[in-house]
């Protein structure tokens, strides 16, 4: 992470799926997940494409990234989580089991040191 002066905890912007930019509500399903970052992350640029793993199963959607994808560079490792204040990822009514309804597009990033 220092390689790309990310410190635990800093956070940044993102559209959860690069599929649905800018939708009102989405949909997100268990399986693989595209984002897209809003603006700059430490020396990753805005538009650079964050590839995780997403899980509906519990009241909240659970995104965890792995993999960094800066435009015009190589994919690069990362330990990051989708996170909202205030249970702001949390499902709304209509989502049915292996997939998540949210009112929204967007979400913050956080880096953390592991998964939890």
């Amino acid at each position: 992470m220092r390689a790309l002066r990310l410190e635990v905890g800093d956070t940044s912007l993102v559209e959860l799926d690069a599929n649905q930019i800018k939708s009102n509500p989405i949909y997100l399903y268990d399986g693989p997940i595209e984002s897209v970052l809003w603006k700059d992350f430490g020396t990753l640029e805005a538009t650079t494409r964050l590839y995780g793993q997403v899980w509906t199963g519990g009241p909240q959607v659970v995104i965890r990234y792995y993999e960094a994808d800066p435009p015009g560079r190589e994919k690069l490792p990362i330990c990051a989580v989708a996170r909202l204040s205030e249970n702001q990822l949390r499902k709304l009514p209509g989502s049915k089991p292996g997939m998540a309804l949210l009112p929204f597009s967007g979400s913050g990033v956080t880096i953390v040191d592991s998964f939890r």
